[in-house]
């Protein structure tokens, strides 16, 4: 079977997805493409995982897992989305490590599912927006717990990726950027299903629909109407057009709330963010999703 994991992460849009991935479960059922509810799975991987900690799964725990999320059904293809499979967001920066638990996490699914098919789908976010939200969860704030004896500047998703990676060989991870999921939302949606890029997704544009002014959406979907030739390519670069015009600033703009960071070192830390973006592109079994 193949396993597809939506592992988040925390404030990307990560419940948005999940629901457009249960408006499409009826189509996605006639490719043998399973979108379970969420309430079948999550408090049950989470137990099993914690548990995993102390004892090895037993040999029927992945059939007692898969009757419990499939209902006895069939598929070829499951999709799971759940920010907490890497834990919460009150454990997911530790010592200015971000999602230290990750890769153990991920190196269970495989024992858990050795003889299936796993795929990571993750979201990464500019830790200069993120880091303020993680900190206002955090189990402990204290600098010694939080950030250890590293600091904003230290921050690296392909230091947490390269750890799954090493960790967990044999599961293929698919990262986007959160900023570009507006214009990505449908094909993210695709290759979660392994679908066709022509294929038409219900609530392609929902997102786009949450940051646009009405005007504009209905401006934007009588365009996409009218020209039913374009290509994603094409489709990009007009949902640009719109958003640039029609953009609804409240919801695009992002307020940093976190002590003693200053606009300089939010800047800073946004241009190592995208040069981090570009390591990640190079790194061997890593796709990355972008516009």
């Amino acid at each position: 079977m193949q396993l597809v994991l939506h592992t988040g992460v925390h404030f990307t849009e990560d419940e948005r997805l999940l629901k457009c991935l249960l408006r499409n479960q009826d189509d996605f059922a006639k490719a043998g493409i399973r979108v379970p509810g969420p309430s079948t799975y999550r408090n049950l991987f989470r137990d099993t995982l914690n548990a995993m900690h102390k004892t090895e799964p037993s040999d029927v725990a992945r059939d007692v897992l898969l009757d419990a999320i499939l209902d006895d059904g069939k598929a070829d293809r499951v999709i799971l989305s759940d920010a907490n499979f890497f834990r919460s967001p009150a454990t997911a920066l530790k010592e200015g490590v971000l999602y230290p638990a990750a890769a153990v996490r991920m190196r269970r699914m495989t024992r858990l599912f050795p003889d299936d098919e796993i795929s990571i789908f993750m979201a990464i976010r500019n830790p200069a927006s993120l880091v303020p939200m993680l900190y206002e969860k955090a189990a402990d704030k204290t600098s010694a717990a939080f950030w250890g004896e590293r600091g904003p500047t230290d921050l690296r998703w392909s230091e947490t990726i390269q750890q799954l990676r090493e960790m967990a060989p044999e599961i293929p991870i698919t990262v986007w950027c959160n900023e570009d999921t507006p214009l990505i939302w449908a094909q993210i949606i695709r290759e979660m299903a392994e679908l066709a890029p022509e294929t038409k997704i219900k609530g392609g544009f929902d997102l786009l629909q949450s940051i646009m002014s009405e005007e504009g959406m209905r401006r934007f979907r009588g365009y996409v109407d009218t020209h039913p030739e374009m290509s994603e390519a094409q489709k990009r670069r007009v949902i640009i057009a719109f958003l640039d015009k029609y953009a609804l600033e409240e919801e695009i703009e992002e307020e940093l709330d976190m002590p003693g960071w200053t606009e300089e070192l939010v800047e800073q830390m946004t241009a190592l963010y995208d040069a981090d973006v570009e390591i990640i592109r190079a790194m061997p079994g890593v796709t990355l999703i972008a516009p």
